[in-house]
């Protein structure tokens, strides 16, 4: 009798395979490159997404150019706030017009990851 219901085997070309073994596929086909792809935000230089992560900021609700999540511990990058010349990474002036980028502050799938300092701003 035919049945229409999955069953345990997936054929390709003749071949048996197990839903498992494809699940397995899957996983490292999806994850592998999710995980490469997630560290290392920020490059020694100071870019992500080829943004150079010093200068005038503005913070936007939605579309910004980076989403950012603020953490107390494990930072991509150490964000220093300055009122003026914005010069090296990690050095940010925020503004309301004439920004360099926008940030938008999300809570989860952040592109990077700050942790606000007084002092010694940078890449971790």
């Amino acid at each position: 009798m035919f049945h229409l219901g999955l069953s345990a085997f997936f054929y390709v070309k003749g071949k048996r395979i197990m839903w498992k073994k494809l699940w397995m596929l899957l996983v490292l086909l999806i994850g592998i490159p999710s995980y490469i792809l997630a560290v290392g935000a920020v490059t020694p230089d100071g870019y992500c997404r080829g943004i150079y992560l010093a200068g005038k900021v503005k913070v936007v609700p939605y579309h910004g150019d980076l989403r950012v999540k603020v953490v107390g511990s494990f930072p991509d990058l150490r964000v220093q706030r300055v009122r003026s010349f914005p010069q090296h990474v990690g050095e940010w002036q925020y503004v309301e017009y004439g920004q360099d980028f926008t940030i938008q502050y999300v809570e989860v799938f952040p592109d990077l990851r700050i942790q606000f300092v007084r002092a010694f701003p940078g890449v971790v």
